[in-house]
């Protein structure tokens, strides 16, 4: 036998010892299951993944780097819900929308997902209970807020029950994969907003069409020989298509920030956000007197966008992430002391902070 067939045969040796250990765990979680049937739990827990995946990555000795373990137990976990129950999550679709692509990362492929046509649509659907949670853009890096989502949590009852941030990178993509044969490029308004430089310079004529979504784009694309999508390189594998260019987005460091929404409250787990919705009255010094509960406690404001409120002329709502959970005393004090200051108040909810920026590959 040669040094590399005996290393094989170990190698075997092992993935039967890990099939063994796999379908045990499997066992533990189905009684866990049928634990949190009887006591009306639902199947996913945001706070006991968050403290299975950190306590795995903080025992790790490697050389299994910390990326590659994470997607692993990903998949695990999520073999392990479907054992307990079905969990079913909406995204802005088709397949491969980046929204897709934040889903798969945040809850893994044993999950039954529905792509849904609007951010409104995702919403609509959850509220409904047709689907459990949804996943939702927020935040570009490059363009900005997504002011679909934020209109929308001034009015749905449900909360923010986790977060993901992806890396985002586009390429250019057709049918031919021939620059030469392309007359219109499809594109969502984010992804177009985050290539627009690089279209100016390499594609100045070429006519640019809006449409819902970057997986959208790859499907009209797909049946248009004479034209481009802007879309995710998973696309191009799922519809066909072929890459003219890679990476052709502005900024490398690109990167969308995704709420996971649903009718959860999770727990803290000791990295928390917090997120909440509020309006002022219109008096100088009033959105400086409601944020400094916040300093007053030395909690951080990670994020503030403003919004007009639709059924008023030049009021706002202003939108905000704070460090925390709102089960944490100094932020609970916080929260009461700001919505007694407050015109309109609302909690958002306290979720897990993501543990930091998931790459596409």
């Amino acid at each position: 036998m040669t040094a590399k067939e005996s290393l094989r045969q170990q190698i075997d040796a092992l993935d039967e010892e890990l099939l063994a250990l796999l379908n045990r765990r499997q066992a533990l979680a189905q009684e866990i299951g049928l634990i949190k049937n009887r006591e009306g739990a639902r199947t996913l827990d945001f706070q006991r993944e968050e403290e299975v995946i950190a306590h795995i990555l903080h025992k790790n000795p490697g050389p299994l780097t910390q990326k590659a373990l994470r997607n692993i137990f990903r998949e695990i976990i999520s073999a392990a819900r479907e054992i307990q129950g079905a969990l079913s999550v909406a995204f802005l679709g088709p397949e491969a929308t980046f929204s897709h692509l934040a889903a798969l990362k945040k809850f893994g492929h044993a999950t039954r997902f529905g792509p849904m046509a609007t951010i409104q649509e995702v919403f609509t659907e959850v509220e409904k209970g047709k689907y459990q949670y949804g996943v939702v853009p927020i935040e570009n890096s490059t363009e900005g807020v997504v002011n679909d989502t934020l209109d929308r949590f001034a009015s749905t009852e449900l909360k923010i029950c986790g977060e993901i941030f992806l890396e985002i990178s586009h390429d250019l993509l057709s049918k031919s994969g021939q620059r030469q044969d392309i007359e219109v490029i499809y594109s969502h308004p984010q992804a177009y907003g985050q290539c627009r430089r690089w279209l100016a310079t390499h594609l100045p004529d070429i006519a640019v069409i809006e449409v819902a979504s970057t997986g959208v784009a790859a499907q009209k694309a797909a049946k248009n020989p004479n034209s481009a999508a802007i879309a995710s390189s998973s696309a191009a594998a799922l519809y066909d298509l072929r890459v003219i260019e890679r990476r052709i987005e502005d900024n490398p460091g690109n990167v969308t920030h995704f709420f996971v929404i649903g009718p959860d409250a999770p727990g803290p787990t000791g990295s928390d956000k917090t997120s909440i919705i509020f309006s002022v009255e219109d008096i100088p010094g009033a959105l400086y007197h409601t944020l400094r509960p916040l300093a007053d406690r030395g909690l951080n404001m990670s994020r503030i966008v403003s919004r007009p409120v639709k059924t008023e002329a030049w009021r706002y709502r202003f939108f905000v992430d704070l460090d925390g959970h709102r089960e944490d005393p100094r932020v609970g004090e916080a929260l009461e002391e700001i919505e007694r200051l407050s015109a309109w108040f609302k909690l958002l909810g306290s979720f897990p902070r993501a543990a930091g920026v998931e790459q596409l590959s």
